[in-house]
């Protein structure tokens, strides 16, 4: 049989593979430390829980949901944006729900990009952004990020030629992998970009309320003017540790989102209406949880600098996100090669730079949700590592 040329041409997912290196070494008897995956360890809260335990007995929760989301759901994202970011939406026609925002990312080139199209992605960014615009019949273009701009991209360097065939520009800030923080000021700056060209702006806000040492994250929608050009995909999964429960929602234009909820409406059927009713349970109650967890990631976050420092990698702080982005120590250039040492000589895994385009090069990157014990066993491994080199 003959598969799709999109198939032919699909490489493997970057977290299977990291799935399939760990199993291998498992099988060889090693104790494997996995610092790959973006995946919280900390449990869903226990009220959020409650509140699934009780809607699943519910009748009405046992039939088919709808794909743009309860009324209810949609609501509570207004409500949430509103007293989050100052953002007014209108729940009938400025929300949707998705069965994780990963899901609505993937969907979204569908209802824009036909074959000749581009998408604007930054390099090194989430890998779901160009292989969504393939699957559309699309074209990526990359925009490289460097660690000198603060891993912005500079969008009066890209060709007018590109800029002419383009449709979405994709943004993610705080950023995967590198943990970048965008200002309003540069939000502003992209808008006007949108604006004068026509192009969508598609900002992935997986990360924004985790975040360390006070720092706030925006909303590219806290701009004037934003929803004429931009949507923003959200997710609870970071957020209130509910990666397994896959809801999140995307917000803003409301043509954007009338045309991602017809694609939706043919491709799924939506999230289950237990999961978006504990979902308005963690929206609405206390942020008591969210502080917590925050400091259990930047307590992680600040032990891991410490080691990688005397590793002799160097690394600047983050604010935000769930990954500390590390540049390769003084002689070492592959990141693969670094991260396939690290794996043979210490069982941990990180994840090569290079796994996120060619500009992450030079880089790896390491998770912050793993167990504390694990974590300070791979650090104590990493630091008999560095000792010996």
């Amino acid at each position: 049989m003959k598969f799709a040329q999109r198939v032919e041409q699909l490489p493997p997912y970057l977290f299977a593979a990291i799935s399939r290196l760990i199993e291998e070494k498992k099988k060889q008897g090693v104790d494997v430390i996995s610092l790959g995956i973006g995946d919280p360890d900390l449990p869903t809260p226990v009220h959020i829980l409650e509140s699934l335990n009780s809607s699943s007995f519910l009748p009405e929760n046992h039939r088919y949901p709808e794909s743009e989301g309860l009324p209810e759901f949609r609501e509570a994202v207004a409500r949430w944006y509103s007293s989050r970011h100052n953002v007014m939406l209108d729940p009938s026609k400025e929300i949707v729900s998705l069965i994780g925002s990963k899901e609505g990312i993937a969907h979204l080139p569908l209802c824009f990009i036909d074959p000749g199209d581009i998408s604007l992605i930054t390099d090194p960014g989430y890998p779901v952004y160009e292989i969504a615009t393939m699957f559309a019949g699309g074209s990526s273009v990359r925009l490289p990020l460097e660690e000198e701009k603060g891993w912005m991209p500079d969008l009066k360097l890209i060709d007018k030629d590109v800029i002419k065939k383009s449709k979405i520009l994709w943004l993610n800030y705080p950023n995967n992998p590198t943990g970048a923080v965008a200002t309003i000021e540069f939000f502003e700056e992209a808008i006007e970009w949108a604006r004068t060209n026509d192009i969508l702006i598609a900002h992935d806000l997986a990360y924004a309320d985790v975040t360390f040492d006070d720092y706030i994250a925006p909303s590219i929608l806290e701009v004037d003017g934003a929803k004429d050009v931009a949507i923003e995909f959200n997710s609870l999964s970071k957020t209130f540790n509910m990666t397994g429960w896959r809801i999140a929602m995307a917000v803003g234009n409301p043509s954007v989102i009338d045309a991602l909820t017809r694609v939706k409406s043919n491709m799924d059927s939506g999230v289950p209406q237990a999961i978006q009713q504990m979902a308005i349970t963690a929206m609405d109650d206390p942020r008591d949880s969210i502080s917590e967890h925050n400091k259990i990631y930047q307590n992680r976050r600040d032990r891991v600098l410490k080691v990688l420092r005397a590793l002799g990698l160097r690394v600047n702080t983050p604010k935000a996100s769930l990954y500390v982005w590390a540049k390769l120590p003084e002689g070492e250039s592959n990141s693969g090669e670094y991260a396939a040492q690290l794996v043979e000589q210490t069982g941990v895994v990180v994840t090569p730079g290079s796994s996120y385009g060619a500009s992450g090069e030079g880089y790896i990157r390491i998770s912050l949700t793993i167990a504390d014990e694990r974590l300070d066993e791979a650090l104590a491994r990493l630091s008999d590592f560095a000792s010996k080199k």
